[in-house]
């Protein structure tokens, strides 16, 4: 069920052409997220929708009630936004209730009750009194989300909320917001560059270039299969072979031919092309393994060690570039040195092709 509709969305900034023909559903309880690079206008969008901005044509639909031209205090969105903006002069619980110090439907133990119901929301239960400035980075962060929530929006809009955050903090915020908005069942919007972030959060996702929107989907299908190589590229590693088609048979450099019919696209002309696959998706033969499908040879070109993975640089036969593969560290498995003889188990399914 749709709770906000875009449509037709232009953003001018004098002649700059910030957003292009938007038009974008959002459900009732979804966890979206707007996700691109610096300048794509994801945060132009975000704004649109809680209306700081203003749009140059189309329409914003919240509620099936239009709010093209209603002011930001007057939606039921409410901000986090990425600086937190916590006022150092006052208490956490003061900060939480300095939104609800314009209604006068409520008393101030009414007043009193919200707050604390939103710190506990947030796992600051206890944390009223405290003064803002002795707070950590994360704790400032939750402060921001309660004083958002307190106001019972329809819909909160985050706009990078995690990225002051070191990446411990990071990741344990990414869980919290998660069991968060599962436990109010509202609407939350992210906007965010970290594709790693999107891809854990997020229900679906837009990803945006130019103004534009490059691809919507859900979080595994966006990875899975890419409708362009600009989105593939952006959302994690992909590896790219040369390829070209023929008679309905792809034959790609270093795997040699494929059935077209056994890879993930639609159908393409003939002509010049590229095949791409995800690290993980292809297997390295250790001594002693054999595989039932396909095998291509190379030679490791270089070895990163992280611990729990290693990457793999290979150079396939046959091959101008090298590919890299992800595998996991287990028990009893040795790391491949520089220079040593490769084989790759892989299947044309995880092999996705490209226009």
């Amino acid at each position: 069920m749709s709770l906000i509709s875009l449509r037709g969305i232009e953003k001018y900034y004098g002649t700059y052409h910030a957003l292009r023909g938007i038009d974008l559903d959002i459900g009732a309880g979804e966890f979206f997220s707007l996700l691109g690079p610096s300048g794509c206008g994801k945060t132009t969008l975000l704004r649109v929708i809680a209306g700081f901005e203003g749009v140059s044509e189309g329409t914003v639909t919240i509620s099936d009630r239009d709010m093209t031209r209603v002011p930001p205090n007057k939606r039921p969105t409410n901000m986090v936004f990425q600086s937190y903006a916590i006022f150092p002069h006052l208490t956490v619980a003061q900060n939480v209730a300095f939104g609800l110090r314009r209604r006068s439907d409520l008393n101030r133990q009414a007043k009193d009750t919200l707050v604390e119901e939103a710190l506990d929301m947030v796992g600051l239960g206890g944390f009223g009194a405290r003064a803002s400035t002795a707070l950590s980075g994360g704790q400032r962060q939750r402060v921001a989300l309660a004083r958002a929530l307190v106001l019972r929006p329809k819909v909160l809009l985050l706009d990078e909320p995690l990225s002051a955050l070191d990446k411990k903090m990071r990741e344990q915020m990414q869980v919290e917001l998660i069991r968060l908005q599962r436990q109010v069942g509202i609407t939350f919007i992210l906007v965010t560059h970290d594709q790693e972030e999107a891809l854990v959060m997020s229900d679906r996702i837009a990803v945006m270039f130019d103004g534009k929107i490059a691809q919507l989907a859900e979080a595994e299908a966006l990875y899975r299969r890419p409708v362009s190589r600009r989105v593939a590229e952006f959302i994690g590693v992909m590896n790219f072979l040369p390829a070209t088609v023929a008679d309905g048979v792809v034959d790609a450099q270093g795997l040699g031919k494929i059935v077209v019919e056994d890879l993930q696209s639609e159908a393409t002309t003939d002509g010049e092309t590229m095949v791409g696959f995800r690290p993980e998706t292809a297997t390295l033969l250790f001594p002693g393994q054999d595989s039932e499908g396909r095998v291509a040879r190379g030679t490791v070109s270089e070895v990163v060690y992280y611990g729990d993975m290693t990457y793999y640089d290979v150079r396939l036969d046959g091959c101008e570039r090298p590919v890299r593969i992800s595998m996991r560290n287990v028990f009893g498995r040795p790391v491949l040195d520089i220079g040593a003889e490769a084989r790759l188990a892989w299947s044309p399914g995880a092999l996705t092709l490209f226009r």
